[in-house]
């Protein structure tokens, strides 16, 4: 199994949720992290826990999704190590609706920060990553596999950052990088909660998937022998309450 010990992390929409529990297990693990959110207190507050395993830990709390923030993050981790090691894209967007009455307004809100910047923060990182032979990971959704009613605008960026991880992994597994999508159901994050109220439904978080879980899955295939590549992994709550 390979050791992540003093590995250059970087984890996007590390504040909550799945990607604060991927910066955390991570941590534990040792690895040197790169946090990335847009809510300042919320990330600092990651970085603290972070900081009682990792002695290296590095946060940007900016909006990916601005003009000019993937550049200047592409700057300062150049400036700050020679190469990286894992790349997780955990930050996104939702929101719901049906075709009819849904605006593209909206779509291009999703589009931006769906596809449009982890494509563009993969792009800007890819030649760090290619010096260490890192990992790239896209934490999804199970809107990435099957559409359901209602989000459609949603699961099409879904679906489209599937295509980018696939045909990714097809260009860059020669050069030893390996490329995983996570698609998770329900989990117990904030977004989670906000989702279910909104469908008028109780919150009952013990029955969804939890973030950890999620996390340890990811970090099992980071530390996969560099014989094997996990490339896609779907993720159901064991009880079925929604």
């Amino acid at each position: 199994m390979r050791s992540l010990e003093n590995h250059v992390a970087v984890v996007t929409g590390a504040s909550q949720g799945i990607g604060r529990a991927i910066a955390l297990g991570l941590a534990a693990k040792r690895a040197s992290l790169v946090l990335i959110a847009r809510n300042s207190t919320a990330l600092h507050g990651v970085a603290e826990c972070a900081r009682n395993s990792s002695a290296d830990v590095v946060l940007h709390a900016v909006d990916l999704a601005a003009d000019g923030a993937i550049t200047d993050i592409r700057e300062s981790l150049s400036s700050q190590w020679d190469g990286l090691d894992v790349l997780i894209h955990c930050a996104g967007a939702f929101s719901s609706g049906d075709l009819q009455t849904a605006s593209v307004e909206e779509l291009d809100r999703l589009y931006r920060a769906n596809v449009r910047m982890p494509y563009l923060l993969t792009q800007s990182l890819l030649p760090m990553l290619k010096r260490r032979k890192g990992q790239i990971v896209f934490v999804n959704s199970s809107q990435g596999l099957q559409a359901r009613a209602q989000v459609g605008q949603y699961a099409a960026t879904q679906h489209a950052l599937k295509a980018i991880a696939d045909s990714l992994r097809d260009e860059v597994n020669a050069e030893g990088i390996r490329v995983l999508s996570v698609y998770p159901g329900r989990t117990a994050t904030p977004r989670m909660e906000a989702i279910i109220r909104m469908e008028g439904r109780e919150y009952k978080p013990e029955l969804l998937l939890q973030p950890e879980d999620v996390a340890e899955v990811v970090i099992n295939a980071l530390v996969m022998p560099s014989t094997a590549e996990i490339t896609n992994i779907s993720l159901r709550p064991l009880v079925k309450s929604y």
